[in-house]
């Protein structure tokens, strides 16, 4: 894991973001030689499982009514 000092860090703080993020490597950043904070990758946005597979299937008919008219279901008596 790479270390960094905090005055360094300030100065070059959008390049090194963006190297974290490329790179997936976590930094260290010191003060004075002890670690102070940890700048890490952010995870990926996790998908919604609500509403996943919009757009990748269509609907066509009447999906409401039986597929078979309630006079011909077989009832068990």
């Amino acid at each position: 894991m790479k270390t960094i000092a905090a005055a360094e860090f300030k100065a070059r703080c959008l390049t090194l973001m963006e190297d974290v993020r490329s790179t997936r490597e976590p930094l260290v950043i010191t003060k004075r030689g002890k670690p102070v904070a940890k700048l890490v990758p952010a995870e990926p946005p996790k998908r919604e499982f609500i509403g996943s597979l919009k757009g990748v299937f269509r609907i066509v008919g009447d999906i409401e009514s039986p597929a078979v008219p309630p006079e011909d279901w077989e009832t068990s008596r």
